[in-house]
């Protein structure tokens, strides 16, 4: 069964500047809430690459990412509260964590709720060893139930827990969201590696100037665009693995000299990459460009906890 929630529960319910939140219906395309929080400098961080067509109800079941997790973290990060529907009907509201005290009075209250909570406490108490041994420790950590919400360090969290879990438990029905600071001005840089390995290799370099986003793709990527005749790929750098590093700020000059000093940086290795900093008309040709963000993600594999920021 396929529910589509776009068509009729689509509103933003409520956008609170001060407190930096959005309530949302789960059909809301997720362009729609960052365009309306752009008005007030702020933006919901995860930004998958289909963006202007994603819903955030499907980006909740997948605990989507995207370029900006450096910024912003996976949507699991940003969620604060859900209002869900169960199988058999019954609706709740749950997030953010509870402490012991409180998770032993909504036990003890019984009903459904108290069902649901006790049998979750089962699960944390049965397994916390095992996924504090065995639950990677990486930013772009996105497979699976994140039964690491459950555990006394993080909250007993169950709105967070239910993110990722692909409608496998439950419909989200409405979500409050945070909301984070969204850096007005941006510098976009390339960078082009002997091939996808060794653009891999290269990230930790790359981390500690601090950049907003960071997206990486392979030679043969663009070897389909050109035979697909896709514009505008003479703005990429030469090589067969590419990186595209973003900074911001709303200092224009800060977000400029960060992206300036990393290429400084770069040019004092041993072989450094073929680079290009990006006008801002540039910028907008290749980040924005979905036809060269849509397929990427070949870095995932390899050196994940380093590279864990990558779209």
């Amino acid at each position: 069964m396929v529910l589509d929630f776009t068509k009729y529960m689509n509103k933003i319910l409520e956008l609170d500047p001060e407190r930096r939140f959005a309530r949302v219906q789960p059909g809301v395309v997720l362009d729609t809430l960052r365009n309306k929080a752009e008005e007030h400098h702020l933006t919901f961080g995860p930004d998958p690459s289909t963006h202007s067509r994603c819903s955030l109800g499907g980006m909740i079941g997948n605990n989507s990412c995207g370029t900006h997790s450096l910024l912003a973290g996976k949507t699991v990060d940003n969620v604060i509260e859900l209002r869900i529907l169960l199988a058999d009907g019954t609706q709740m509201t749950v997030g953010p964590g509870v402490e012991e005290t409180e998770l032993e009075s909504i036990i003890g209250q019984g009903g459904r709720r108290g069902e649901i909570y006790s049998k979750l406490r089962e699960i944390r108490d049965q397994y916390s060893d095992l996924v504090r041994a065995r639950f990677p420790n990486i930013p772009r950590r996105v497979s699976g139930y994140n039964l690491d919400e459950l555990l006394p360090e993080n909250g007993f969290n169950v709105a967070r827990a239910l993110v990722g879990t692909e409608g496998t438990c439950a419909i989200v029905l409405e979500a409050k969201l945070k909301l984070i600071q969204s850096p007005q001005h941006r510098v976009l840089v390339g960078l082009g590696y002997e091939d996808a390995f060794c653009a891999a290799d290269h990230v930790p370099e790359i981390l500690p100037f601090g950049p907003i986003g960071l997206e990486g793709f392979e030679g043969s990527i663009v070897d389909g665009l050109t035979r697909k005749g896709a514009p505008n790929l003479e703005l990429l750098p030469r090589g067969r693995g590419i990186l595209l590093v973003e900074f911001g700020s709303d200092d224009p000059k800060l977000a400029d000299q960060l992206a300036r000093q990393l290429m400084e940086t770069l040019k004092a290795t041993a072989n450094p990459p073929d680079m290009r900093l990006y006008t801002q008309s540039e910028s907008k040709l290749v980040w924005k460009n979905p036809r060269i963000r849509g397929p990427l993600g070949f870095l995932r594999a390899r050196h994940a906890k380093t590279m864990g920021g990558l779209g």
